[in-house]
Parts: structure tokens; sequence; C-alpha cells
């Protein structure tokens, strides 16, 4: 939650009968830059989306509930375990949340193993919509072309 410029942090999901209290859609967020965090939370939770932040991999993992949400918006140089790997565990777990990596100078490399890992890829700094757009294109039910 952003308040004030000052990021609180997150606590798990409250729960009411076993099931989620929240809106859709919910988006993860986790990147390690407080400034960075907040200012992403900021702008999405104007553009409708619910955001839950977490700084670390490691922290994503331990507190959040990670089948439900619309899409997942990992940074890929996070300390400990980066982005990618996180997106990679999470795929080993059986995790298909749509999911965007974000960083700062992707080589050729990375971009082909972040679309190996069936993720989208988006240069820092975001401009614009394109985040939200990105998140809307992905978490769109796919249309049918039946005849």
């Amino acid at each position: 939650m952003v308040r004030s410029g000052r990021t609180i942090p997150r606590q798990p999901p409250r729960r009411s009968g076993g099931r989620r209290v929240m809106s859709d859609p919910r988006i993860l967020l986790v990147d390690d830059d407080p400034a960075v965090r907040s200012a992403i939370a900021f702008a999405l939770e104007t553009e409708g989306f619910e955001v839950a932040t977490y700084a670390s991999a490691e922290a994503a993992l331990a507190w959040a509930p990670l089948s439900g949400d619309a899409c997942m918006i990992l940074d890929h140089r996070l300390p400990g375990m980066d982005g990618l790997t996180l997106l990679r565990d999470l795929r080993a777990r059986g995790i298909a949340t749509p999911a965007i990596l974000i960083t700062t100078n992707p080589d050729a490399r990375l971009r082909g193993l972040v679309a190996q890992a069936g993720a989208a890829l988006l240069e820092k700094p975001l401009f614009g919509n394109a985040l939200a757009a990105t998140i809307r294109s992905l978490s769109a039910p796919a249309s049918s072309s039946a005849p």
C-alpha cells in the first residue's frame, strides 16, 4: 500500500471463509528498489489494479498466494534469487500466471531466456501506459476463432 510517498509493508492477504478478500485484477510486483516499487504500485493502482508488493523473490515466495493473480511483474536484478530464477521456480511449481520481467539494458540472451519462460520483457524506464497495456494484453482471455 502506498501512502504519502511511503511504501507500507504488505501483509499476507486477509481471508474470509477461506477465500481471499480483494478486488480483481490483482498484480504481484517484486522489485527491491523501494522508489521503483512504490511508483509502479501507484501507477497501477491509478489504472484500477490491486497491487501486492514484495522487496525480494524470497519474500514473494514466503507470503504471496501465487495462484489467482492476474499478472506477476518481476524485476530481473533482485538480490538473492533474481527475477528470471523466480519465474522458472514458479513455472516448475505449475504456476502459469502471466508474467512480465522488467530490467534495464536486456541483451539478446536474456530476451531469449525470458521468451522461453513464457513471459514478456519490458525495459526500464517504463514509459506511459506500457506496463498497464502489457498487463491487460497478457490477462485478456483468448478470443475464440469459431466459424
